[in-house]
């Protein structure tokens, strides 16, 4: 079952990049960026060890106001769907965790993103403020709960009994249509495959495998919006993959918490920015 997951990975890899490829050559907005591929590396290397990349890409891009906020599901799913496919294919190697419960997930999430994504593309400019806001909030709150040690030790399982495994699948569903908004998917998923017992090595390969076919899947239809920066996506992923190897391969793992607190502080004040937009009077016509 796994090497057909990887096989499988692989393939909507190679396939989504060249769709990428193509529909930026065609629109006429191939093209790469300095800002946007050091922006890919630093976030894909810190996501590898675990830091989560929507929210720290979230804030550099509003800080810098690199694109429109209602650009950022598109920006955020199709820019990292690369580099998460490379993680996943490193993680589902090296971890161990029950076959069918990774499969499950991974089923549910995209399932998750498929109808979440056609919402997301007509949400209004304000909904997707809020979304984004809130997620921004919640990323907060869990970097300082790392840091603080209330997050869930987890156990040593590496499989879950039946209604514990039906939650968690469902949970994956709820998940893969919010990360369409913009919402991480990482540190729910951990904490919640945390409480339940598993082992929290064993729930890598889950978040990462489920991001990693997720975000092609649902990015096929962010392709076909204008609400997208072409040359911002293609730099996300170029300067992303490589930091992905470096990070799994060579560093392996960094001591975080005073990076954690950084990104607290920059991703609140993101957060209150983003949500004040939203709460903005709209001009009228």
């Amino acid at each position: 079952m796994v090497p057909f997951l990887l096989g499988a990975l692989a393939l909507i890899g190679l396939v989504f990049a060249s769709v990428l490829v193509r529909t930026a050559r065609a629109r006429g907005a191939f093209g790469f960026s300095g800002e946007g591929m050091a922006l890919g590396a630093v976030t894909n290397f810190f996501d590898t060890l675990g830091i989560g990349s929507f929210a720290p890409t979230t804030a550099w891009i509003k800080l810098r106001k690199l694109v429109p906020d209602s650009y950022l599901p598109a920006v955020l799913n199709v820019g990292h769907a690369l580099p998460s496919i490379a993680q996943a294919l490193v993680f589902i190697t090296l971890v161990k965790v029950d076959p069918k419960l990774l499969v499950a997930c991974i089923a549910a999430a995209v399932v998750g993103a498929l109808i979440g994504a056609p919402v997301v593309t007509r949400m209004p400019v304000r909904a997707v403020q809020t979304f984004v806001g809130i997620a921004l909030l919640i990323a907060a709150v869990l970097y300082a709960m790392t840091n603080l040690g209330l997050m869930p030790a987890g156990g040593d399982a590496l499989s879950l009994p039946p209604t514990q495994f039906a939650a968690a699948v469902f949970a994956h569903f709820i998940l893969g249509a919010l990360m369409t908004a913009g919402i991480g998917m990482y540190a729910p998923s951990l904490v919640l495959l945390s409480l339940m017992g598993l082992n929290p090595e064993a729930v890598f390969p889950i978040m990462m495998g489920s991001c990693a076919f997720l975000m092609p899947s649902s990015g096929f239809r962010f392709l076909k919006s204008d609400r997208i920066d072409f040359k911002l996506v293609l730099s996300l992923a170029a300067g992303g993959i490589p930091a992905v190897l470096l990070a799994a391969y060579v560093v392996k793992s960094l001591p975080l918490e005073a990076l954690r607190w950084g990104v607290v502080v920059v991703v609140l004040y993101t957060a209150v920015v983003m949500l004040r937009s939203a709460m903005r009077p709209q001009p009228t016509a």
